[in-house]
């Protein structure tokens, strides 16, 4: 009888094998995923919030304004960026300020809206249209001819507690009583780099030129001072720098608008493992493999062969470069010349070796082609006379 409580192993066996089996193929492509895997985590996590756009809050280089942003939130100030004029008109509420930079992707509509806003505005680098809007008219731009270090020159207690600032080309103009005007060009009466108004119960304050704010002019003269008093004075200040991709919104068309910022460095990553996978799983290639040929055709009969061919296309000129560069070649390995020897080494190497005069040698190894079967004949007769010539040398 057989011992039926002995347990059937054959199966299992053979399920622990595959298994096995499929982890030795797919364990270095799993592990690899991993690795990668946690790297893109990481580069994503550890990855430094920071921009390289111009104005930007979190843009540490010289055209980037977060040495001002950070002192700013030092001093108590929430700073908070926006791209769109949804998101600017949503923060600015009463009590708080509205900085608005790089305004020229602003429209009408977006202007409007700005305007009807309850927050105090900060209008930096404003075009025409902007400081005609936000400005109700009072302030408009215009033009410091001899730009350098301005002087308050004004009763403004921001610009008076500042004192000075460096000065651009650009400049503004009171265009009415409203506006009050500090740091003005002496050669320009009426103009300056910075303006302050009181306007439906709220203060517009604008700056001629964003350098004051930048990194690396924020520590000239009275920049400083100025950017700190004109964007602290609310605990809320919010930065709006509107995007060329879609003013009013700041979600423009494109993919690559509404992908996450992360999405750059993934696809990377993702791009790296589909090419360490193609690496492993691609074809190596071994050494070559001999193959043998189904016909052995003998080198004489490849010659005769050839040699039927010129014939019968009445070639003479290939038949007698062929005889030629053969009969050179084999010459020139005979005296131990190289195979880059030009003509006239081989020529004078085969002269010398022969008795035969220079002009001779030349006229066989590269004179003209034969013009017929019999010229062609008595070529290779001849050359064949050369190189028993050599041989016996």
């Amino acid at each position: 009888m057989t011992d039926q409580s002995a347990p059937v192993r054959i199966g299992g066996e053979r399920a622990r094998t595959a298994a096995a089996r499929r982890w030795r193929r797919w364990r270095l492509p799993l592990l690899i995923a991993v690795v990668l895997g946690i790297s893109v985590l990481f580069s994503v996590l550890i990855r430094p919030d920071l921009s390289g756009d111009p104005l930007a809050i979190n843009n540490p280089g010289p055209l980037g304004v977060r040495a001002v942003a950070q002192v700013l939130g030092r001093q108590g100030v929430h700073v908070t960026e926006v791209r769109s004029v949804d998101a600017a008109v949503a923060a600015a509420a009463a009590g708080t300020t509205l900085a608005v930079v790089e305004t020229l992707p602003l429209d009408q509509a977006d202007l409007e809206r700005l305007a009807r806003t309850p927050a105090d505005l900060v209008v930096v680098d404003g075009t025409d249209r902007t400081l005609q809007e936000l400005t109700d008219g009072a302030v408009a731009n215009a033009w410091d001819h001899a730009p350098g270090v301005r002087y308050a020159d004004c009763q403004d207690p921001d610009a008076v507690a500042a004192r000075a600032v460096s000065s651009s080309d650009y400049a503004l103009a009171a265009l009415d009583t409203r506006a009050t005007v500090c740091f003005a060009d002496p050669g320009t009466p009426g103009t300056g780099s910075y303006a302050v108004l009181e306007l439906g119960g709220r203060t517009v304050r604008v700056l001629a030129d964003s350098a004051v704010l930048t990194n690396a002019h924020v520590t000239e003269a009275g920049n400083a001072a100025l950017a700190l008093r004109v964007l602290g004075k609310h605990d809320q200040l919010t930065w709006y720098r509107p995007t060329l991709l879609s003013p009013s919104t700041g979600a423009g068309t494109g993919i690559g608008v509404a992908l996450p910022p992360f999405a750059g460095p993934v696809a990377a990553w993702l791009g790296l493992l589909v090419l360490v996978v193609a690496l492993w799983r691609a074809r190596a290639f071994g050494r070559v493999v001999t193959e043998p040929l189904p016909v052995t055709v003998r080198a004489a009969e490849t010659t005769v062969g050839r040699g039927r061919l010129y014939r019968g296309a009445r070639a003479r000129g290939h038949a007698a470069a062929a005889l030629r560069a053969g009969t050179a070649r084999r010459a020139a390995s005979r005296l131990g010349l190289a195979r880059s020897a030009d003509a006239r080494t081989v020529i004078d190497a085969l002269a010398g070796a022969t008795g035969r005069p220079p002009a001779q040698v030349a006229d066989l190894l590269y004179g003209p082609p034969p013009t017929d079967d019999a010229a062609l004949r008595a070529l290779a007769r001849a050359l064949d006379q050369l190189e028993s010539e050599v041989h016996h040398t």
